[in-house]
């Protein structure tokens, strides 16, 4: 398809979080001179996600102060957003979408950036439970924020010890609230981290009065008047005000599996962010792409790979060839610590730790003699050094790394 042949028509996109929106302005640019039509059932103008569990809860900010574009800019560069208003269904043989009225919108190109919704774990009382509430929308953190503030000493219970969980915890403590996570691994971030990590940040939330509990594997959620009982298999037992569910994600795509794409742990798309079906494209938490950097295919849950999967996608619809060659990077705020991470550690089997000052540190996953990622607390140099060490796929120099005396350099660490 040339670059003529590729830049009008109608661009329809389903989701208007990071992946979408940043989609919508990328196609723009790229010289699209068609419609685009971006839909969203949330009612809000689109908003920055990653401060919800942050900044945001702790804050009195209106979501108004987070919006991820003003509104005269969809206006000046001519996208029309449709919000508030759910798609039913995609008709790939037809080329159109169907919302939840009935109404039918055709496409010529169609990107899905459904992203994905929290999981409901299978605990007895969870649904029937009018304190339990989920983070995820800007009118999650409303609700929780309200609740919270309702209560002159509000017990906050929350199942889940990861990322979000323990943001979540961060937050609502600074607020007032007397926070409990319940973790039902031994530790807290087991799947993603290193245990000298998890002890850290378990004892960073300890120090801040937050009770962080694990081996605790909830099984029933009770109710009365006055507040609800968080039940564990174990028979502890745990009062609240407010439970909240930060157990993980389930991926939006239902519509892709209804359509025939091929769905294997998200949306498969190839290094164009392209689907199996050649006019419909996918970005963001939604996918599963193969990764060049590790070899293997993966799906992540992160603002990066949002937005250099809608920079690519926008740049194949237009005619172009990228190729999605991305390496991963996240973040979290916790208090007063800063947590950068580049890379992806899954399948260590070695780590090193490099230690700054008691709340300054870096630890990095090798697998054998390979650098997988890397962990840095409130130490920017060892996240800008490990990623480039990771992007040029250098071999370190461990013994370097390690000593603290030798400045963390990339030219340091290069094993010669």
């Amino acid at each position: 398809m040339s670059a003529t042949e590729s830049n009008g028509g109608r661009c329809v996109v389903i989701g208007a979080s990071h992946a979408g929106v940043n989609f919508a302005f990328a196609l723009r640019k790229e010289g699209w001179e068609g419609e685009i039509q971006l839909f969203d059932a949330d009612p809000m103008r689109p908003y920055h996600r990653p401060p919800l569990s942050k900044a945001y809860l702790a804050g009195t900010d209106k979501i108004e102060k987070n919006l991820l574009k003003a509104e005269e800019s969809y206006e000046r560069e001519k996208i029309d957003l449709h919000l508030g208003i759910k798609v039913a269904a995609i008709k790939p043989g037809e080329r159109t979408i169907q919302l939840d009225d009935g109404r039918r919108v055709a496409y010529d190109k169609l990107v899905l950036a459904t992203g994905a919704r929290p999981l409901l774990p299978p605990i007895v009382g969870i649904e029937a439970c009018s304190r339990v509430s989920v983070l995820r929308t800007a009118s999650d953190v409303e609700h929780i924020r309200n609740k919270v503030k309702e209560q002159v000493s509000s017990r906050v219970v929350i199942i889940g010890g990861g990322y979000i969980g323990l943001e979540t915890a961060s937050s609502l403590s600074k607020m007032g609230a007397s926070v409990v996570v319940l973790e039902r691994e031994e530790r807290i971030l087991a799947r993603v981290t290193a245990p000298f990590m998890s002890d850290y940040f378990q004892r960073l939330h300890a120090a801040h009065g937050v009770s962080v509990l694990t081996s605790k594997n909830v099984v029933s959620i009770g109710s009365s008047r006055e507040c609800g009982i968080v039940i564990c298999d174990d028979g502890s037992q745990y009062p609240a005000e407010l439970v909240i569910v930060g157990v993980g994600i389930q991926v939006n795509q239902e519509l892709a599996e209804q359509a025939g794409l091929i769905v294997e742990n998200g949306i498969r798309v190839d290094g164009r962010a392209q689907t199996s079906d050649p006019a419909i494209y996918a970005i963001g938490d939604c996918t599963n792409h193969f990764n060049l950097h590790y070899q293997r295919f993966v799906r992540l849950e992160s603002v990066q790979n949002a937005v250099d999967q809608a920079k690519v996608a926008a740049a194949a619809i237009a005619g172009k060839q990228p190729v999605y060659d991305a390496l991963p990077w996240f973040w979290s705020d916790q208090f007063d610590t800063k947590l950068q991470i580049a890379g992806l550690s899954a399948g260590y089997n070695r780590i090193l730790t490099r230690i700054e000052h008691a709340h300054c540190f870096s630890v990095w996953y090798f697998k054998d003699d390979t650098l997988l990622a890397v962990d840095a607390v409130n130490h920017a140099k060892s996240y800008v050094v490990g990623t480039k060490l990771l992007k040029d796929k250098q071999k370190v120099d461990v013994a370097r790394l390690t000593d603290r005396n030798i400045d963390l350099k990339v030219a340091n660490l290069i094993l010669e």
